[in-house]
């Protein structure tokens, strides 16, 4: 069981920047594909940016692109979403999540994971 705790929300004003991070309990984490997700108030949770197992490859969703960064260190069993550019639209519960499956190239769909953080707010002023 891969527990995982997210940390680095809080309130931001528009143009700034965030980092979140993702802090794994268990060591397969390192074998495992993970994600970002986010949920706005009243909103479907949406896909932010994936990374595949090993950090070779990286996708993001439109709205992150050229602006969010992910990011994975194996050894430390941690994963990072540096958020630039930052607006009042990315205000949201932000969710890191870990694949299912073993040595995976990421995925933008959430029956693909199945550990979940508990999520952190992130609040953007304008």
């Amino acid at each position: 069981q891969v527990q995982l705790v997210e940390s680095g929300g809080g309130l931001v004003q528009a143009g700034g920047s965030l980092r979140l991070s993702c802090a794994a309990s268990e060591r397969t984490f390192s074998n495992r594909a993970m994600g970002w997700f986010r949920q706005a108030p009243g909103k479907e949770r949406e896909f932010v940016a994936t990374i595949m197992w090993s950090g070779l490859a990286l996708y993001y969703a439109d709205f992150a692109k050229g602006r969010f960064i992910i990011s994975k260190d194996n050894d430390k069993n941690t994963a990072s979403l540096e958020m630039n550019s930052l607006n009042p639209e990315d205000t949201a519960v932000y969710y890191c999540a870990s694949a299912r499956e073993l040595w995976g190239i990421g995925s933008r769909r959430e029956e693909d994971y199945a550990y979940w953080g508990q999520g952190t707010q992130v609040t953007v002023s304008s």
